[in-house]
């Protein structure tokens, strides 16, 4: 590798904590790599911002109720462990959009062009994050979004 190093990039990506444990189990890992970039997380501002475009990019749309369920949202995650930024919302609006089907499929009556393109507060309150989130170790304990 040292007579192409002009010709090769390795990239490793992770949580800072476990990137460190990485590196501690060999110390000459850290010597080797030449450039470490800490890429720091979105603030709650982005993150909603990002959730808005993500869904109107697939069409849909926040009601009014359910963007404040988004912050929410976004404040109850950021404080359990391993946060995983825009993943998170990204995998949140795709739980989100699922429980709007299952809602307008169990729905009386006609359903509009705004039911079908508009995620509501109970669509994202059904998150498990409202009700426990993680367990400390990381692990679900039951719908992470």
């Amino acid at each position: 590798m040292e007579n192409n190093r002009d010709n090769l990039v390795v990239i490793m990506a992770g949580y800072a904590d476990r990137m460190d444990r990485f590196y501690l189990a060999n110390p000459g890992f850290r010597s080797r790599i030449a450039h470490d970039i800490d890429f720091p997380d979105y603030s709650d501002d982005k993150l909603g911002r990002i959730a808005d475009t993500m869904l109107a990019g697939q069409g849909y749309c926040f009601d009014e109720a359910a963007r404040a369920a988004m912050d929410d949202y976004v404040g109850l995650r950021r404080a359990q462990p391993h946060f995983p930024n825009a993943r998170s919302i990204r995998n949140a609006l795709d739980r989100a959009r699922l429980r709007q089907a299952n809602r307008l499929f169990q729905q009386d009556g006609p359903v509009s062009a705004a039911d079908l393109s508009t995620i509501t507060e109970p669509d994202l309150r059904a998150s498990g994050v409202f009700s426990g989130g993680l367990d400390p170790d990381g692990s679900r304990k039951r719908d992470e979004a």
